[in-house]
Parts: structure tokens; sequence; C-alpha cells
């Protein structure tokens, strides 16, 4: 990837495969009432144009969500592939165009006439819950998808009933964008002797994406083969199926030619997955000692138009996992509902509901302190579970893996400089607002399941790993190879790790839930015992000699304290000829769910005169269990931290609030974290190995991004609190914070 060598997916498309493009829905919300695409058929080089209403397109799909809550409690409508009768938010597609040539393609869809009558659009998503708002789907005319909730809310009552102190914060998360490095592509080729369908994508998963494309599309699965390459940036939206693969796939059957297409930076901000949308209130009790007594949420959750891949589980259980971070918090309730609007759909993004719910929980903890008049950092060791608490099963049920919290939160505190934080405040002081936050976290990983690793011996010596898990830029053939190599006493540089093809491995989770390290790493290791032990006995009916009297050594075998060396390459070769294959298939044995944790630090220096604010100062410390890739795991800290930033300062999905239309939808408008914009960074480990996996292994990915909102956000309020500000939305533009300085009526010089 480094020297430019990646073969990502628009660089391995057949160089003489058609083009598509899309013609998108100006409006959030209409009623078509006529086509016409005669001019643009009669176009040059214009071999097909569809639209929702052809017969052969309407008897596609519908394209399904695949993530599900409890039966019978969330209403679904079809999502069809093209809009149909009604257009429900700006970037649907209304038309698909293919053409020899890409510009031919854009011309085709200008000639397009379509006839919209407009319908009245809603954004918000409490608007779209409130009586009279616009009914975006006949089937769900309250645009309710469903109302969730988990807890005891009796408890809760009782909780607030005696405490001491009620706390409520309240935030509207703005929506954000992936803003991966590589748009979403896909090119499809059809092979008529074979019957075989083959679709190349950038995806986080092969075998969920050939799951729900042979659900929308009706084929047998073994009329479909769907590959992964190198793919420049998942996070979340990739994961997520599409209607453009679906429409591609079928198109390259119907029409027997390769087909291709990648999408633009507007199309990026315009129909894929936006992530967040969560508008949300906590309150959390607290008593006299300032001790936990109960938290509750409520929250309205936007889905946008239609329910995505996993749509349904990021607000809900994505935010009941963590909701009781690192603290004794005796009763918790949580109701969330979900909302449908006149705006693209939401899917999960790195985090998928943990980033909000610990910043509104470590938000409320920073309030109480203030409510309290005590130290935030003393009011969170008062709290923080200790090991002598563990195993810890929360109020909503779900049982934590052992970590040293207070642990966490001494070293971070050192990282940072704490001690050092009133001094540089003071001489900061009037010309730069200084602030110092803290937020403890965790994260609660998971995968889809059924890994079916494979591991062989090559002819060559070398060894071939496959799995079901899929590298979106994380580097996991770096880690994946390193410890087969040591399972296997091999270099690295000898094994090759194959991933993203549904025609090596029967199935596989993809990447998604920080789990591929968990699932896949534990699964090879697995292999590579069993490969090994397969090796050695084969090698001792060649050497004639006991098993345990050899030992594996890069590229051969030898007995114990000779010369006597037999090569791999060699061992492979005569065992192919005895009919024995070196390869072991690994089921996946360990579950997915690990529970990382972490304390972060942030310190913001903020321009009173300007609203300017920077973020000065970084600080972690992370918990995953045994670290087994020390320069992966540090650049995953860096780009969970990166993210959360944007989030915190920079990045918002705005559209207008009576159109429907978006304001957002390229980078002059979209604003992204730069290296600019992050501060000096100290990482640190401490290793509490997990009990659930033979590696002792946790997952990392999302971790950091869980903490860093509620800790950046925190530091934020602490520089603003000597002003009276108390209020401001996501993101904090220095525009924000100036009209809130203003507002308190400014800095008393």
């Amino acid at each position: 990837m480094v020297v430019g060598a990646g073969r990502f997916t628009d660089d391995t498309a057949p160089f003489n495969a058609l083009h598509v493009a899309f013609l998108r829905a100006p409006l959030a919300h209409a009623r078509i009432k006529a086509f016409d695409a005669g001019n643009a058929r009669r176009l040059p080089g214009v071999v097909a144009i569809w639209t929702g209403e052809d017969p052969e397109i309407a008897a596609l799909g519908p394209l399904p969500a695949f993530a599900r809550l409890p039966d019978g409690m969330l209403r679904e409508p079809p999502r069809p592939l093209m809009a149909r009768e009604r257009v429900r938010y700006a970037g649907e597609i209304l038309a698909m165009v293919v053409a020899d040539d890409p510009n031919r393609a854009l011309d085709a869809l200008e000639a397009i006439s379509v006839d919209l009558e407009p319908l009245p659009a809603v954004v918000e998503p409490r608007a779209a819950l409130a009586p009279g708002a616009p009914s975006i789907h006949d089937f769900v005319p309250d645009n309710l998808a469903c109302s969730w909730s988990k807890g005891d809310p009796q408890a809760v009552a009782a909780a607030f009933a005696r405490a001491d102190r009620i706390v409520r914060v309240s935030e509207r998360f703005a929506r954000i964008a992936a803003a991966y490095l590589e748009p979403r592509a896909v090119w499809a080729v059809h092979d008529a002797e074979s019957g075989v369908t083959t679709v190349t994508l950038a995806s986080q998963g092969a075998h969920l994406q050939h799951r729900l494309l042979c659900a929308v599309l009706g084929w047998p699965p073994e009329q479909l083969r769907v590959r992964t390459q190198d793919v420049g940036g998942g996070f979340g939206p990739k994961y997520a199926s599409y209607p453009e693969t679906a429409l591609i796939a079928w198109a390259a059957r119907r029409l027997a030619r390769p087909i291709r297409w990648t999408a633009s930076r507007t199309e990026h901000f315009l129909a894929d997955a936006h992530a967040r949308d969560f508008d949300a209130e906590l309150a959390l009790a607290v008593d006299r000692e300032g001790r936990f007594l109960a938290l509750e949420v409520d929250a309205v959750a936007g889905l946008g138009a239609y329910l995505s891949t996993f749509a349904p589980i990021v607000a809900t259980t994505g935010t009941a996992r963590v909701i009781g971070g690192l603290y004794r918090i005796p009763a918790i309730a949580v109701r969330v509902r979900l909302a449908y609007t006149n705006t693209a759909p939401v899917d999960a993004f790195r985090g998928a509901g943990k980033p909000e719910a610990l910043f509104l929980l470590e938000r409320a903890v920073d309030e109480a302190a203030a409510a309290l008049g005590c130290d935030p950092i003393a009011l969170r060791f008062r709290n923080l579970l200790r090991r002598e608490d563990f195993p810890w099963t929360t109020a909503l049920g779900y049982t934590y893996e052992p970590f040293d919290a207070p642990a966490l939160l001494e070293r971070t505190l050192a990282l940072a400089d704490y001690a050092g934080f009133p001094r540089r405040r003071s001489c900061a002081r009037p010309r730069h607002l200084l602030g110092f936050g803290v937020a403890c976290h965790l994260h609660a990983t998971s995968s889809l399941g059924g890994e079916r690793a494979r591991l062989a011996l090559r002819e060559d010596g070398s060894f071939a790993a496959w799995t079901g898990t899929q590298d979106t830029g994380q580097g996991h053939a770096n880690a994946l190879a390193g410890l087969i190599a040591r399972a296997l006493d091999q270099e690295p540089h000898s094994i090759r790790i194959a991933q993203g093809d549904t025609e090596d491995l029967p199935d596989g989770p993809g990447t998604g839930g920080s789990s591929s390290l968990v699932v896949s790493g534990n699964s090879l290791v697995r292999a590579a015992q069993r490969l090994r032990a397969l090796i050695l006995e084969a090698a001792a009916n060649e050497l004639e000699v006991a098993a345990a009297d050899l030992e594996l050594m890069p590229q051969a075998v030898r007995v114990r304290g000779t010369d006597r060396v037999l090569t791999l390459a060699e061992l492979c070769r005569r065992a192919r000829e005895r009919g024995l294959l070196l390869s072991v298939e690994q089921h996946q044995e360990d579950p997915a769910e690990t529970w990382p944790a972490g304390v972060t630090a942030a310190e913001v220096a903020i321009d009173p005169d300007t609203g300017a604010i920077a973020v000065v100062k970084l600080a972690t410390t992370i918990d995953v269990g045994r670290v087994v890739d020390p320069a992966g795991a540090e650049g995953q800290v860096c780009g969970g931290i990166a993210a959360a930033l944007g989030q915190a300062l920079l990045e918002r999905i705005l559209y207008d609030p009576d159109s429907g239309q978006l304001l957002t939808g390229s980078f002059l408008d979209y604003a992204i974290p730069r290296t600019r914009d992050l501060a000096p960074l100290a990482i640190d480990w401490h290793h509490t190995p997990s009990r659930r996996n033979p590696l002792g292994i946790k997952g990392l990915g999302e971790l950091p991004t869980n903490g860093a909102l509620a800790a950046i956000a925190n530091a934020v309020f602490d520089a603003l609190r000597p002003l009276g500000v108390r209020a401001l939305t996501l993101p904090y533009t220095s525009e924000k914070i100036w009209r809130a300085i203003r507002e308190a009526g400014g800095l008393a010089r």
C-alpha cells in the first residue's frame, strides 16, 4: 500500500466494461408522475436505461435490513432498488444508464425527463414523530419504526425519588459521513457457460454481500461469486448493502456484458449510509456522597427513509451495552424510538451507538460534579468499578470482562500531566481559555460469526491462509501472518493471507464490531496448531522417527539434535503423492464478544475573541488484553481518536429542514480532520488478558472513538464553564463557541 501497489476495485475492472451512471432524485419527497427516457436512449453509446417503473426492475428486491430486533417490534417498509411511485430522499435512485463511456452515460442522465410532484418533507427525527408530520411510508403512517426499551423503569424511579441530585444532559448528535479515501465501487461480469455472475466490490465482507444479493435477486448461491480485494477504508458503511450493487450484478447478467460503477464524491454524501443522527437526554441520579444511584436515557434516532443493514441495533443495543460505562450504577432504563425521515439511510459507523452513549454518560458525570461542587476526577474514582467487583453484570444484563478502571484513570492522568494543568491554565489566560476533560469508556466487540478459516502448506514451502474477515486498511495481513508464523515457527513473509472471496471459503463474518483479530486471529492460531501436528506426523513417517523427536523451523522440519532435515516443500510434494493434503479448516470456536476498556484525556485551548479551538494534548490508556501487533494497535488508536475529533469539532451532514435538500454535498461544505488538527498523542497499554479466547485479546478499533468524543467535549465545557456557557451542540465549531461566549456575556478582562 505504501508504495502504491494496492489493487482497489476501480483498478481491477475489465477494460471493456460498460459504464453505469445513476439518475438520483433532486427532491427529498415527491410523487413520480412520469418518466421520459426516449431522447436519452437514442444518444450514441447508450446500451440500456432502466427506471423503477420497468417491470424487470420492479420484480427485484426489496433490499432488506440484516440486523433484527425481537419479532414484531420493527416496522420495515420495503426498500426498492429504484424509487417507484414516490421519492423518499434526495439522492434516491430514479434510473440506471448503461453506456460504453462514462461521459456518455452522464450525458444520457441529463437527457432523461422526470416529472415529480413535490411533497412535504421532514428531516429531524423528533419532528418526524410529531403529530401532523408528513408520512413517509403508507405502511408506517406515524413514521415510528419501533419503540425499544430495556431496563427497569420502576427501579430507576425509586432511585430518583431518594436522590440528592438529578443532573440531565441532552445532545442532538449530528449526522456524519464516513468520508473514506476510496468511494464505493462495483463491477460485475457474467459467465454464460458456467452461469456464474462475479461481483467485485469495495466492502467489509464478501459473504454478507453474497447472502443479501442472493436474497434480493432471487439467485441460487452457487450462481453468484462475490470478491473484495484492497479496500480504501470502510468504518462501517461499507458493511452495509446498497441498491447499486444489486442493480449492477443484475444488469451484468441481463446484458451478458461486464459492467462497472465507481461513486463520485457527491454520490458518497448523497447516497452512502450516514451515521449518528441521535437526539437524546440522559438523567443521572446521585446521592449526597456522590454515589451514582441510577440513570435513564430517552432518545429518538433517525433511520433515514429506509432501514439499512445494521441500523436497527445501532441506537438500541449499541447504546444499551455500554451506557453504564466503567461505573457501579445499580439501576438503568433506556428507551429509544426509531424514526423514518426524508434523508439518506443511516447505518453503523465506528463505534455504532457507543460514542453517543458514553458522551451522554461522561458529560453527566462532569455536570454532577459541578452540581455537587466536587472534582470530576474524584467523583469518577468514587464510582469506578474495582477489581473485586468482577465478574460484573450491568443493570441491563451485560457481563463485562475484568479490567482495572482506577489504574486506567491514574495512568491517563499521569500521561496527560494533569498535575501541571492548573499552572498551564493560569499562564494561558487571558489570551486563551484552557480546558481539561476525561472520559472513561469501553466497547463490546461483536461479529456476525461463521468464520471458517483455512490454512495450508504450499508446494514451495510457504503457507496460505484464508479468512472470512476483511481488511479495509487496518493491516490484517501483517497481524495474522505474525500470529501464524509464531505458531508454526516460520517467518511472517512466508505466510500469504487471502480474504474476500466467496469461492475460497463457504462462509465468513466480514469485518465489523472490532472483532477481526478476535475471530480470525484465534481461529487461524488454532488452525496453525492443528496443521503443525499434521506436518510433524507426516514428516515423522517420511523420516521414520517419532513426531516428538521433530522440530519445525523456517521452511523445514529437522530431527532434534541432528542435521537430518526435510524441507517443507519436499514434504508437501511427498504428501501429495500419497494423497495427503497438509491443510486444515478451522470453524470459529471462540466468542466474538470481548470488553476492552480505556480512559482518554483531552486538553483544549480556546481563543475567546474568535472562538477558535485547538486540541493541544491527548492521552489515553487502553486495555485490550494482549497486544499482538503494537504498530497496528497504535494506528488504530490514532485513527479512532481522529474520528472522534471530527465528530466533536468539525463534521456535520446538514439537510435543509424545509426542503430536505442536502447542504453538505462535498468537501467544500463538509470538514474532516487533517493532520494539523490532531494534538500530540500519548498512548499507554494496560494488559488484562481476555479469558474468552486463547490469545487473550480484546477488540480495539472502535474503543478510542468511544472515549475521545466525550473527553474533548468535557474539555471544551471545562474551558467555557467560568464564562457561564452551559449549552453547545455538536460539532463545537469556532462559530458556535464564539456565539456562546457572546451570549454568556463575553470574557471579563
